[in-house]
């Protein structure tokens, strides 16, 4: 498909305005997939809405793999094989009408796939429906063996074992959109954990004497020494397979039983991931877009380690980022790529590190500056500068909650009244995992909880591996920096001082953003005891 064809499917159809088109094309070029990751970044296309399009388009009737639950049995029915070359999966049977349901975003194939099917299902009808690409993705999970069957197979008909092991982990890290990969030695084996949707799960055990090859295989990938076996090391790689690229950081820490090795996945590029997707309220939303709207001050994203600090500024600045702006990152590490903006690596080893990265950045004339974390007196006082001085500043900032930052600031020695000439807004986060779309269900309650007799959970299937939940979403809360809010700041205020004033302009706090998402359906409370201490 080329930009013309979607312009036929997208403003022939009525999906997208011919000038919201138009603005596309003269924003990114005649890139397709440029085009519609714009278009959807700026709300005037979902990704549901140009599947529709499309199935309209092509002829093809359009199949909802969330409201309609594909069929276990009759996935198995259509070979792994043929599966993946069509990209298409069997999804309903029905021996009694007769008909297959065969599900595919490749459209292009739709009269080869029903010709090369027809002998898998003879004398029943092969209708051939279009579905979300991620979700027929999604649904190749029910093909995979466990890892440990397919190590086995690996290890007795492969002579290029390690790589092959190596390649069949990663592979599984991506289709389960796991965020980090451990192989952690025991005294007899090593133990492989996948971290999804921030929870590390068991998903294999290897022999410790293929192990070593490996570990070596990483090492070499990500430029480190092999000989090297009893200091920390710390270096990178690139995985790309199919589509699929990926950037990982690699951390090695020997232990009593071998070297550790942590994999932490980085995308190579940020997809379609904009503000509205991140779980933001509509006030909220509102409240951080005209933040991102003023010509200087100072934006910061608290909260812990893992919390989605990066991915909620990486989704601000591609909120604002146009052609008549020069936004310029330092980060450490650099952990999503986008386009015409100059992303800066921290390398303490030669000098680079926060400040004096950012000291640099001032002088190359940057309308947005993004400072991936402030972490020290100098680091917050150049900042803080850099924000006075017609610079538009976001960061993140390691903080249990927004309020709990300004006392932090001021401690770390931010001048209480620059502080409050700067600061345009604090958010706090965190991410709980979502309820699996595919498995939810509507329990009632013994008895009511804050109103609610009923709420939502998953009941565990193969799309969630079971657990009943699937992806994250983020709970938030925003100080607004009012008026009242800035002349507290002003008196180095204590905690309770700003809660209270923060309250009084209106501040929701974080259980209140949490308890609306298990109101909507998105989460359980079971889920926020766990990531933020409700009883």
């Amino acid at each position: 498909m080329n930009t013309s064809t979607l312009k036929e499917i997208l403003v022939g159809g009525n999906y997208v305005r011919e000038s919201d088109f138009k603005e596309a094309i003269s924003s990114v070029g005649d890139d397709i997939n440029k085009v519609i990751t714009h278009l959807i970044e700026k709300n005037f296309l979902t990704e549901t809405l140009l599947t529709q399009a499309e199935a309209e388009y092509y002829k093809l009737p359009y199949y909802d793999l969330i409201t309609y639950k594909p069929q276990e049995d009759a996935i198995r029915t259509l070979p792994e094989a043929f599966a993946r070359t069509y990209h298409a999966v069997a999804v309903a049977l029905d021996n009694t009408a007769k008909e297959v349901v065969i599900a595919t975003d490749n459209v292009d194939k739709k009269d080869e796939i029903v010709e090369k099917a027809t002998p898998v299902y003879p004398g029943i009808k092969i209708k051939v429906v279009y579905a979300l690409k991620q979700k027929v993705d999604e649904l190749f999970l029910s093909y995979k063996k466990t890892l440990d069957t397919r190590f086995a197979k690996i290890i007795k008909e492969s002579k290029h074992i390690a790589p092959e092991i190596l390649d069949q982990i990663i592979e599984d890290a991506f289709l389960l959109k796991a965020s980090d990969i451990h192989f952690e030695p025991q005294e007899k084996d090593v133990l492989i954990r996948l971290r999804i949707d921030g929870l590390l799960n068991e998903v294999a055990r290897i022999d410790k004497k293929y192990y070593e090859n490996i570990l070596n295989k990483i090492k070499v990938a990500s430029s480190l020494r092999i000989d090297e076996h009893a200091v920390a090391q710390d270096g990178s790689m690139r995985f790309t397979k199919a589509d699929e690229i990926a950037d990982i950081r690699i951390s090695i820490l020997p232990t009593i039983f071998g070297e550790k090795v942590a994999l932490r996945i980085l995308s190579y590029y940020v997809g379609t991931f904009s503000l509205s997707e991140l779980g933001l309220s509509d006030k909220n939303q509102k409240l951080l877009e005209n933040a991102s709207k003023k010509p200087f001050g100072m934006i910061l994203i608290a909260g812990p380690t893992g919390s989605g600090k990066t991915t909620s500024l990486y989704a601000l600045l591609k909120h604002i980022n146009n052609p008549t702006l020069n936004i310029t990152t330092i980060e450490d590490p650099v952990e999503y790529r986008i386009e015409n903006i100059n992303q800066i690596q921290v390398n303490e080893a030669n000098g680079l590190d926060f400040a004096n990265g950012l000291r640099s950045i001032v002088r190359q004339d940057p309308d947005v500056i993004l400072v991936g974390e402030i972490r020290d007196k100098e680091t917050v006082e150049i900042s803080i500068n850099a924000a006075l001085t017609g610079h538009l500043l976001f960061s993140t900032f390691h903080a249990n909650d927004a309020i709990t930052a300004i006392p932090r600031l001021i401690e770390m020695g931010a001048e209480p009244f620059l502080l409050s000439s700067t600061m345009e807004a604090i958010i706090s986060q965190r991410l709980v995992r979502k309820i699996c779309s595919a498995c939810k269900y509507s329990a009632e309650l013994s008895s009511p909880i804050m109103g609610l007799s009923n709420v939502y959970k998953g009941r565990g299937c193969n799309a969630c591996n079971y657990t009943g939940y699937r992806g994250q979403i983020g709970i938030f809360e925003f100080l607004p920096t009012t008026d009242a809010i800035k002349n507290l700041i002003i008196t180095n205020p204590d905690k309770q001082s700003l809660e209270k004033v923060a309250k009084q302009e209106g501040m929701k706090m974080m259980i209140d953003d949490g308890i609306e998402k298990v109101k909507q359906g998105l989460t359980t409370f079971e889920e926020l005891a766990r990531v933020i201490g409700i009883n």
